[in-house]
């Protein structure tokens, strides 16, 4: 096999690389942020760099031309490591995934076309740019590697500048991918999060509530839900303002996320000053003393606020999958029905108070409540 110069590395040749230059320049300048004042959110995230340099590995079974590519690629500032032939080169990248992959055509065991193939057979954590680098740069030869998956062909009579030009270009493509991706996943965090609070919001809660309980129902255990309202809200907001009513929800929500134990266990903001906590695997009872561990850690603390420090409580309803009724057909909405029911009761019953009754219990309905608002506290086993 013919082997570089390791003098001058890469004579010019190949193919135009101004043109692709100029055709990466469309993605970014340079992989740095750089928009108009007027950009909106999404064009800003699209100028993302990549958080650290591209692994790059380089496949050659010839020790000289290895030796000079690592030297030269390293010196570009990118991390780099080396195989020497396409079996090498995939156990490698099943060990350590690397962006760039930079191959010679003709190698034993596995040539640079089939190394490319397998590479696109392949699912990555990210997408791996191939660059084929051979001394056949002829259209034909061009064309089968193109075909084969690789992403650019550059001819190893090419200048060691316009080598380095091309991993550039590598690394805009990769930043594009890297940038697409951050946008992607902060678009999927804003559709099942609440934007003020950060926690989940009512449509994670439903789908999330619903996949546990399903499969709660096959494999058997339990599931228990509270929810939790904040008492007198609006005096909140009369009294230190709406910015403050604000802060009182986001801190509260990190209140609740102390509370909780389990990384199984989380919490969703329906709507307003009402919240829900799912505790996956917990029964009423079990669930009975989180939410009382969690009212009184509420209950005595401060909430600090440009308007000066703010106390609350809060009234909490449960409900738990083995306390209902024919649980096989238990449904995300008999679960939260049930809750809400007990919610009120604590509500009617005071406030600033857990409420756990089973729903085999025959529990009092809203409408009910109403009418013996005076009999609640006593008929539901409410804790203080």
């Amino acid at each position: 096999m013919a082997s570089i110069d390791a003098g001058n590395a890469f004579a010019a040749s190949g193919p135009d690389s101004a043109s692709l230059l100029e055709h990466a320049k469309i993605f970014s300048d340079g992989g740095r942020a750089s928009v108009s004042d007027d950009a909106d959110d999404t064009a800003q995230v699209l100028k993302l760099d990549l958080p650290v340099a591209p692994m790059v590995l380089i496949v050659d079974d010839d020790e000289l031309v290895l030796a000079r590519l690592q030297e030269l690629v390293a010196a570009a500032g990118y991390r780099v490591r080396t195989a020497a032939n396409g079996v090498e080169a995939l156990a490698s990248l099943a060990k350590s995934a690397a962006s760039i992959v930079v191959t010679d055509l003709n190698m034993p065991r596995m040539d640079g076309i089939d190394l490319c193939r397998r590479i696109r057979e392949h699912v990555w954590p990210g997408y791996v740019y191939v660059i084929l680098l051979t001394v056949r740069d002829g259209e034909k030869n061009v064309l089968a590697g193109l075909d084969a998956g690789a992403d650019d062909y550059v001819s190893k009579r090419t200048s060691a500048a316009e080598f380095t030009a091309r991993l550039r270009i590598a690394r805009r493509v990769l930043a594009l991918e890297y940038s697409l991706k951050t946008a992607l996943e902060g678009k999927r965090q804003l559709a099942m999060t609440d934007s003020l609070t950060g926690a989940f919001n009512r449509r994670y809660f439903t789908r999330h509530l619903s996949r546990e309980m399903k499969r709660s129902q096959r494999f058997g255990g339990d599931v228990s839900l509270l929810l939790l309202d904040i008492d007198h809200f609006k005096r909140v907001n009369d009294t230190y303002g709406h910015v403050a009513g604000d802060v009182v929800l986001k801190k509260l929500t990190r209140q609740i996320a102390k509370c909780l134990q389990r990384a199984t266990d989380w919490c969703a903001r329906l709507g307003g000053e009402e919240f829900a906590v799912v505790l996956e695997g917990t029964n009423l009872a079990d669930a009975h003393i989180c939410a009382e561990k969690m009212r009184q850690a509420i209950e005595n603390s401060f909430i600090d606020t440009s308007a000066g420090p703010v106390r609350i409580t809060v009234s909490i309803g449960i409900s738990a999958l083995g306390a209902i009724a024919g649980r096989t057909g238990a449904t995300v909405q008999s679960l939260l029905e049930h809750a809400d029911t007990n919610l009120y009761a604590s509500k009617a019953g005071g406030r600033n108070r857990v409420t756990s009754q089973s729903a085999t219990d025959a529990p009092i309905s809203p409408r009910n409540q109403r009418q013996s608002h005076g009999n609640t506290k006593d008929s539901f086993s409410s804790v203080r």
